[in-house]
């Protein structure tokens, strides 16, 4: 992996992905101590990140692939990635779901056309399932994380932070980033160290959840106890992926967790002084930087996902005492 594919990408996704704002808001700076810069994924085509690895991926199939059909597995937002761009491209899709994802993100990857099959994430594996089911209908099999285009698709964003940034005028900073198995940390990261090494790419996960976190420490590949338990459920994977944990472990700085209250408080700031809607998976980097801020450096943090079910999304105004 390196810039050439990410560029690569960049021209593929052209007049297809967004490219997201970067948002900044005085309120937030005051809670931060800092100035704080947010990434707006939970702008891009189908509510996050996810449509730009996927777009990158499927558009990259040969004919013969793409006339069989695609196969994907995800807690919701990959699904959707992986849906819409298929049927924007006349690709078929089987989309493995666990049961207990937002009913939201359940019912937008049917919307987009994708066949939907459910697992038990606490007691069933979907890597297994995904495998087997792609070799029993000759599918093409689109990881989430663990693809070489898809995370050069993901690197995409990162091109556009170092854009920004330098218009931004912001110098040495930590770019924070919800990180589930690695992907859009390591597309980003990618993405930096050709085009703005200045700025240092950090991992932020759910507390209990932190396997990349962990990892980074260990120097090897370290593996949540528990699947499922977090409201981040969007970044909740077993262990970092084959091939974005060797890049993590080269380009990262150290990881962070939050627990889920900060997860949720960080949804309703984003609303408050932003406007902007937020999952709680893709609220966690925006947590870390508001409630667990280490300097007093300018912080740019990714707002990955923004497809939130209403009851989680009430309950996080809530926190605040406000009400929808």
């Amino acid at each position: 992996m390196n810039i050439d594919r990410i560029v690569a990408a960049a021209k593929r996704l052209a007049g297809h992905a967004l490219r997201t704002p970067l948002l900044n808001a005085p309120f937030l700076d005051e809670t931060a101590g800092r100035r704080v810069l947010v990434k707006a994924e939970c702008l891009q085509r189908t509510g996050s990140f996810k449509y730009r690895g996927a777009r990158s991926a499927l558009s990259v199939l040969s004919g013969n692939a793409r006339e069989r059909g695609v196969l994907a597995f995800s807690s919701g937002n990959h699904a959707q990635g992986v849906a819409c761009a298929a049927r924007e491209m006349g690709v078929p899709a089987v989309v493995v779901m666990p049961s207990d994802a937002p009913a939201l993100k359940i019912a937008n990857t049917r919307a987009y056309g994708a066949e939907v099959v459910l697992y038990d994430r606490a007691t069933e594996d979907r890597d297994a399932i995904g495998t087997a089911l792609a070799e029993e209908r000759d599918l093409a099999l689109v990881k989430p994380f663990d693809n070489e285009d898809v995370i050069a698709g993901q690197g995409t964003c990162g091109l556009e932070i170092a854009e920004q940034a330098s218009e931004a005028g912001i110098g040495e900073a930590d770019v924070l980033i919800p990180c589930g198995g690695g992907g859009l940390s390591s597309g980003i990261a990618l993405a930096l160290e050709a085009r703005a090494p200045h700025l240092r790419v950090r991992p932020v996960e759910p507390e209990g959840f932190d396997d990349v976190a962990r990892s980074l420490i260990a120097g090897t590949p370290q593996v949540n106890a528990r699947m499922a338990g977090s409201i981040c459920d969007a970044i909740v994977t077993p262990t970092p992926g084959q091939l974005t944990f060797p890049i993590l472990k080269r380009l990262c700085g150290p990881g962070i967790a939050v627990p889920d209250e900060d997860a949720l408080r960080a949804v309703a700031e984003a609303f408050t002084r932003l406007r902007i809607v937020l999952e709680p998976g893709g609220a966690v980097a925006l947590a870390a930087a508001l409630f667990h801020p280490e300097d007093d450096r300018d912080v740019i943090v990714v707002a990955s996902g923004g497809n939130v079910d209403s009851t989680v999304f009430r309950n996080a105004l809530n926190l605040l005492g406000k009400a929808v």
